[in-house]
């Protein structure tokens, strides 16, 4: 029994002393002694309004080294109170410690951030930092971010019966911002001065009822309305907001605005009682749907105006109005498959298996061009059955049919290329040897193209360079 016993003891030293030599032979990972390497050394975001968040920008911290690498603690420099976020591999917080690349792997570092309202006119800079502690160093990476103060719009009614956004700082639209509102108050007018950016978050939507906009821009001081990420990538991203809705508006003007990036940049719903709408030197570009929408009989003066990209038509005039169009381009280079043309007029519309024609009443189509990118982009689907008072003339037109009802003058220019300056960049200004050049009715002309140049023998279209 004490052989036994004395066994046992010998055999436990036997595993113990194993054991540590094992431990004692075991290498450790023999981490590097140098530093860390950056993806950047400045993370610059582009102005960004207060309390709209940024887009997430990336980088990467690398470990270039033979050997792994151990990042003894990261800490985002502003603490709780920095406007900045910081998150890596998916771990957020302001604070991270003990973190290990492997030889020749990267860390990915994700940063976003969220400004303070600041009651201020002119944009501002604001700057943190993230330490990296590594080896006894410290390294820094370096946020920037340009801030912009803004008047806020959140479903807002706008309630003075007359109301002036000021220009001084932007104006960020939040769901439905009504110039009155269906069962509420109307008879209001909401003036836009010259100057005034207007910013509009995802589907948005400022909707005129019963009421009237006067949107004053002039040349060189125009008003903007897009949507609220400024970023790079989304300068010409469609469908960031919903568009400007007139919904039975009283007689409303828009004078030198651009309008871009929406799902439908203008549309104007029913009539109210006479001139609905009178709109000059405007631009509207780059929606999802539809640039100008008309619906359901309304009365508009569009002069000097380009109705660029949309997904579906640039213009649609659907279920019948009163329209007077001069020196207007509709013009679409979409980039893709898209729906329609690049204009489209519709008499009549189907509603629960019926159809209802409306009329077109003293309409005008003078000294405009009809083109882009499609065979065709001019068409017109009408039904007999009620007035149908339309001409088209002096106007240059994309279609593979020519027609030659007497609605379209001798002086309709067909299927020959304009000469555009480059489409692809929206520049519709004319080159040396155009065919609309000189080719306008200066019977039914005005005195000055969208930038101010004066006609004489007026070209088609929206330049008369």
């Amino acid at each position: 029994m004490y052989n036994s016993l004395l066994m046992r003891i010998v055999l436990v030293s036997f595993v113990i002393a194993f054991g540590l030599i094992a431990i004692s032979c075991k290498k450790d990972k023999g981490f590097t002694k140098n530093h860390l390497d950056f993806s950047e050394d400045t993370l610059l975001f582009d102005t960004v309004f207060t309390t709209v968040g940024s887009v997430t920008k990336r980088f990467k911290v690398y470990n270039n080294n033979a050997s792994p690498i151990r990042i003894d603690e990261i800490e985002l420099m502003g603490g709780e109170d920095s406007p900045f976020r910081i998150n890596f591999d998916g771990v957020p917080g302001i604070y991270h410690q003990d973190i290990e690349i492997d030889s020749k792997d990267s860390l990915f570092g994700f940063v976003e951030v969220t400004l303070k309202v600041n009651n201020a006119t002119n944009p501002m800079v604001i700057s943190d930092s993230i330490r990296f502690l590594t080896n006894g160093l410290n390294q820094y990476l370096k946020l920037d971010v340009w801030g912009q103060d803004a008047y806020f719009h959140s479903n807002e009614l706008v309630a003075d019966e007359i109301a002036l956004w000021n220009n001084d700082k932007p104006h960020v639209l939040y769901g439905i911002v009504a110039v009155g509102y269906p069962g509420l108050d109307s008879n209001l007018t909401l003036t836009i001065p010259a100057g005034t950016d207007i910013y509009a978050h995802k589907n948005a939507r400022l909707l005129v009822y019963k009421s009237s906009i006067d949107i004053n821009g002039s040349l060189g001081n125009e008003v903007t309305f897009q949507g609220d990420r400024l970023e790079s990538f989304y300068d010409d991203v469609a469908g960031q907001w919903w568009g400007i809705h007139l919904i039975q508006a009283q007689t409303s003007s828009i004078e030198y605005a651009n309008i871009k990036n929406a799902s439908v940049g203008l549309r104007v719903d029913t009539t109210f009682a006479g001139l609905t709408l009178d709109m000059a030197n405007t631009i509207i570009d780059n929606s999802s749907f539809y640039n100008l929408n008309l619906v359901a009989s309304p009365k508009v003066n569009v002069e000097n105006c380009e109705f660029g990209r949309a997904g579906l038509a640039s213009a649609f005039l659907f279920a019948g109005g009163e329209y007077n169009f001069k020196h207007c381009n509709f013009v679409n280079y979409w980039t893709g498959g898209r729906g329609g043309p690049a204009f489209s007029i519709q008499n009549w519309y189907k509603f629960e298996e019926t159809i209802y024609v409306s009329s077109i009443k003293n309409s005008r189509f003078d000294n405009c061009i009809f083109y882009g990118n499609s065979l065709n982009e001019f068409n017109v689907d009408t039904l007999m059955g009620l007035e149908m008072d339309f001409q088209f003339n002096a106007c240059l037109m994309k279609k593979e049919e020519i027609y030659t009802y007497p609605n379209y003058s001798a002086s309709v220019i067909w299927n020959i290329d304009p000469l555009f300056v480059d489409p692809s960049l929206q520049d519709f200004h004319l080159q040396e040897g155009s065919p609309v050049k000189d080719a306008g009715d200066p019977l039914f002309s005005n005195g000055v193209d969208i930038d101010g140049v004066s006609r004489t023998i007026p070209a088609i279209g929206l330049y008369d360079l």
